[in-house]
């Protein structure tokens, strides 16, 4: 039996009410609900890592031998982004990674690759993330539609909570949404032509051919996710299917926003969070063609309802201070520099150098005495014994501000910059950015957690560290 072992998933923090978007231009909002706002230090990267830490909560890290990817925003259009996200979460060197792109339909081709990676015996335990930061222009419907978050699954076949019984694909070549490599944003043909031709025709021939397949009918199920540019699209396909409304009932679509990539997954994750043994689930996802995903819970799902997921994540928000908040995040509106001396370049060879320690954030712990450090180093602060040491990953570690300083003047895209000297559980200080704070709530004492982040772009590169945050 080859299925899904965990789950996971990440929403920003930030969250922004669609009227308020329609309020900024003076046009239509579509739909009530709000949409999810990644902050300017995030991207689908630091997001698929957040998602993915939430997945691997109790499981051992040196089991996972692969790492897939998806996304359609990745940071780099030349270079392996899984990479450095294997490296972050602290796998093997070993682990196999791979980036799946250019399509909303990557993260259900990740998961159904990533089983068939385990049925044929090349791996083990897989994990997939897919992730989004879609762009929209202003003023359009899917900037209000659009949304950010990412959802990780842990394939194998050992200890399964839901069976991936069977798949089917489809394909169907048309132009209805798409974004040149050249161009930020996405953009898309005129309305009915996209659905009548592709959405509405598309989904239901593959979920035809599935549940004909295994001989199951829209009432065999507890839930069907379906993948939709906006609830009511996704509601009109429900009622096409013969499904109930509580068959195919969602929160993400209305609550955080079609996030791309990452929509069919946070969907699944949902659904799973409901769900209970014996439960059939059937996940429909739609971009040139259509993936179609035939799942059964076992009673191991049980075992996994303690992450946090979309459920946790929704839970743990605040509003966006203001639509041009949002403008600066994305870096729509130009921005006065602060005066002050520009940052050193990136520097390729020293990022190369302690990439391990850099992005798996890891101290040193004296075996002789058992101070514990950070930065790693080889003689020990406290019993001054050399290169008697071992490696400690400090990305996990309870933390609380020992102390903490707020500058008005740095050059900061959302100001003032915080940073909070934190201490390790386990011993030792250090200095850290902080993010996702509000500045009047800053406290000595109070504890914080990290998160995988952007600190800058220089050189074309994306320079990622951890901050911390309020504990979520």
């Amino acid at each position: 039996m080859v299925g899904i072992t965990s789950y996971g998933a990440y929403i920003p923090l930030y969250r922004m009410p669609r009227i308020e978007i329609a309020k900024a231009w003076g046009i239509a909002s579509q739909g009530k609900g709000e949409r999810s706002v990644a902050n300017f230090d995030e991207d689908s990267l630091t997001m698929a890592v957040g998602s993915a830490i939430d997945c691997l909560r109790g499981i051992d890290r040196s089991k996972v031998d692969g790492f897939y990817f998806a996304t359609t925003t990745s940071p780099y259009a030349e270079k392996m982004v899984s990479t450095i996200g294997a490296t972050a979460l602290d796998l093997g060197r070993d682990t196999r990674t791979l980036d799946f792109t250019n399509s909303l339909r990557a993260g259900t081709g990740a998961l159904i690759a990533a089983v068939d990676a385990v049925k044929a015996g090349s791996l083990k335990n897989i994990l997939v993330t897919g992730s989004d930061t879609r762009m929209a222009k202003t003023q359009g419907d899917m900037e209000q539609t659009f949304g950010d978050g990412a959802a990780a699954l842990v394939v194998g076949s050992t200890d399964v909570a839901a069976e991936i019984v069977d798949s089917v694909s489809i394909s169907n070549e048309m132009i209805d949404v798409w974004r040149p490599s050249s161009e930020p944003y996405v953009q898309a043909w005129e309305d009915r032509f996209c659905f009548d031709v592709g959405y509405s025709k598309l989904i239901p021939e593959a979920a035809s051919v599935l549940l004909k397949k295994h001989k199951l009918g829209p009432k065999d199920f507890a839930r069907v996710v379906i993948s939709g540019p906006n609830v009511r699209r996704q509601q009109g396909m429900g009622s096409a299917l013969g499904l109930a409304p509580e068959q195919f009932k969602d929160s993400v679509l209305p609550l955080v926003g079609n996030t791309g990539t990452a929509l069919p997954l946070m969907m699944l994750v949902e659904a799973l969070e409901d769900a209970k043994a014996g439960d059939n689930i059937l996940v429909l996802s739609y971009s040139n063609g259509c993936d179609a995903i035939l799942l059964k819970v076992t009673e191991n799902i049980e075992k996994i309802k303690n992450r946090s997921g979309i459920k946790g994540q929704l839970a743990s928000k605040k509003d966006l201070p203001s639509y041009q908040k949002y403008l600066n995040f994305r870096g729509l509106v130009p921005k006065a520099p602060a005066a002050r001396p520009d940052r050193n370049p990136a520097a390729a060879v020293a990022m190369w150098r302690h990439a391990k320690d850099h992005l798996a954030l890891y101290g040193s712990k004296c075996t002789a005495c058992g101070t514990q450090q950070y930065p790693p180093q080889r003689v020990c602060v406290k019993c001054h014994t050399k290169d008697q040491r071992e490696r400690v990953r400090l990305s996990d570690k309870k933390l609380s501000i020992f102390t903490y300083t707020q500058d008005n003047l740095a050059d900061c895209i959302d100001p003032p910059a915080v940073v909070g000297v934190i201490e390790f559980e386990g011993g030792g200080r250090a200095a850290f950015d902080m993010t996702d704070r509000d500045p009047s709530e800053v406290k000595v004492g109070m504890n914080v957690e990290f998160t995988f982040r952007k600190l800058y772009f220089n050189r074309g590169i994306h320079n990622y560290f951890w901050k911390i945050r309020p504990v979520r």
